[in-house]
C-alpha cells in the first residue's frame, strides 16, 4: 500500500507551477491574436454576403437575421460571460461588419441616452449614424426626406398603452415598418444629493407615470416636474441642487449623476416597444408580424365587418387600436397587427377582401417578431 501511494504521487508533473499573473496574461495576448484574426475573417465573410445583395438588390440590413445569429450565439455559450454581454460583443461584430458596405444614418427620438437612443444601439449597434431628433415627427421627416436610412420610434408602452404622437404620424407621412424593438424598460432615481434632500424629480411625463406609486410611498412631498425627456431631466439634475432624475442607468453615467433608487418602475415586467420605419418591408422569415392601419364608414356594423375578415381568414391579431383622425369631420383610424407577413397567403385574401369593407387602407410592413432585450 505504501509503495502503491509512494507511485501514485510521483505520477503528478514534474516540476509544474501554479500559473502567475504573467503567463495567463500572455495566454490573453495569443487568444486575442486569434480573436482579431477570426474577427477580421468573419467580417470579410459578411462583406461577401453584403456585395452579394447588392448585385441583387437586395438591403444590407436583415434584422431577423442578426437575431437568429445572436440567439444562435446564445446557445453556444457556456459561459463565464453574461448573455448581455456576449450579445453586446456580437451586436457590434455585426454592426461593424454592415458598415464595411455602408454606414447607415439611423433617425430616433434624442437626445442621447434617451430610451429611443437606447432601442436604437440594441437594433443597429454603434457602427452607424445615430442621428437624435428633437420628436417623433422628425423621425418621420428624416425619412420621407431621404435624410435618413431608418428611423426609430416608440409605438406602444406596457404600462401607458399607446404613443399617440407615433400614430398621429402613421396617419399623416408615408413610412412602412420594416422591424420592431421591444426594450424592458428600468427606470431609475438618479441625483447629485442624498434621496432625503430630493425636492423635485424630472422626467418626461410617461416615466413620471410609469414611477407613480414608487414616487407617492417613497418621495411624497418632491414636485413632479415634467420635461421632454429623460436624458433631459438627467442635465437638469446634474446642475441643479435638491433635484432627482428618473432616466437609464446610462444616462447617470455620462451626466456623472449617483443611483439614489435603482429599478423604480412600478410594473417590474414595464416594456416599451419600438418601431423601425423605412421605405421598405421586412422579408418573410415565417415568424413575423404585419401591421394595418385603416378607416371605416361611419354607418353601423362597418366596424365588426372588417374585423370579421381577421376570424375568417383564421388570422391572430396581437394588437389593436382606435386613433382619432385630426379633420373637421372627426372620424377614427384603427390600426392593427397580426400574426403573418403581407406574403402569405391568408394575410394577402384578408387585405384583398377588407379593401372591399374600407374607406381606407395602408400596408404599414411586415417584420420578424422580436424577444424583448433589456
Amino acid at each position: 500500500m505504501a509503495r502503491e501511494k509512494a507511485g501514485k504521487k510521483s505520477s503528478s508533473p514534474a516540476g509544474s507551477r501554479a500559473p502567475t499573473i504573467a503567463t495567463v496574461r500572455a495566454r490573453i495576448d495569443r487568444i486575442d491574436q486569434q480573436l482579431v484574426k477570426l474577427m477580421n475573417e468573419r467580417a470579410q465573410c459578411a462583406r461577401d454576403i453584403g456585395q452579394l445583395k447588392d448585385s441583387k438588390g437586395v438591403s444590407a440590413y436583415a434584422p431577423a437575421r442578426e437575431d437568429e445569429v445572436l440567439c444562435r450565439v446564445l446557445s453556444l455559450s457556456e459561459g463565464p460571460l453574461p448573455d448581455r454581454a456576449l450579445r453586446a460583443v456580437f451586436r457590434e461584430l455585426i454592426s461593424g461588419s454592415r458598415s464595411l458596405e455602408k454606414t447607415m444614418r439611423v433617425a430616433y427620438l434624442g437626445p442621447a441616452y434617451s430610451y429611443s437612443h437606447l432601442a436604437a444601439i440594441h437594433r443597429f449597434g454603434q457602427s452607424v449614424e445615430l442621428v437624435p431628433v428633437s420628436n417623433i415627427a422628425g423621425v418621420f421627416e428624416e425619412i420621407n426626406r431621404r435624410h435618413a436610412d431608418y428611423g426609430l420610434v416608440p409605438i406602444e408602452n406596457s404600462t401607458d398603452g399607446r404613443v399617440a404622437d407615433t400614430l398621429d404620424m402613421f396617419t399623416r407621412m408615408p413610412a412602412r415598418i420594416c422591424g420592431e424593438v421591444q426594450l424592458r424598460i428600468h427606470h431609475n432615481l438618479l441625483g447629485k444629493c442624498t434621496r432625503a434632500e430630493v425636492e423635485e424629480v424630472y422626467s418626461k411625463p410617461q416615466a413620471l407615470s410609469q414611477c407613480r406609486n414608487w414616487l407617492a410611498k417613497h418621495l411624497p412631498a418632491a414636485r413632479l416636474v415634467e420635461v421632454t425627456s429623460t436624458s433631459t431631466a438627467a442635465q437638469l439634475a446634474q446642475d441643479k441642487p435638491g433635484a432627482a432624475a428618473i432616466a437609464s442607468l446610462q444616462a447617470g453615467v455620462q451626466y456623472g449623476l449617483d443611483v439614489l433608487a435603482q429599478d423604480i418602475e412600478d410594473n417590474k415586467n414595464n416594456l416599451t416597444r419600438f418601431a423601425v420605419i423605412g421605405d421598405e418591408t421586412g422579408p418573410r422569415t415565417g415568424h413575423d408580424k404585419c401591421a394595418l392601419m385603416f378607416e371605416v364608414a361611419h354607418q353601423p356594423g362597418a366596424l365588426a365587418d372588417a374585423m370579421a375578415v381577421f376570424k375568417r381568414n383564421r388570422l391572430n391579431m396581437t394588437w389593436i387600436e382606435s386613433f382619432p383622425i385630426a379633420r373637421p369631420e372627426g372620424g377614427y383610424m384603427f390600426f392593427v397587427e397580426l400574426e403573418g407577413h403581407e406574403a402569405d397567403t391568408r394575410v394577402r385574401k384578408a387585405i384583398t377582401a377588407l379593401e372591399r369593407k374600407v374607406v381606407r387602407l395602408d400596408v404599414l410592413g411586415s417584420y420578424a417578431q422580436m424577444a424583448p432585450v433589456e
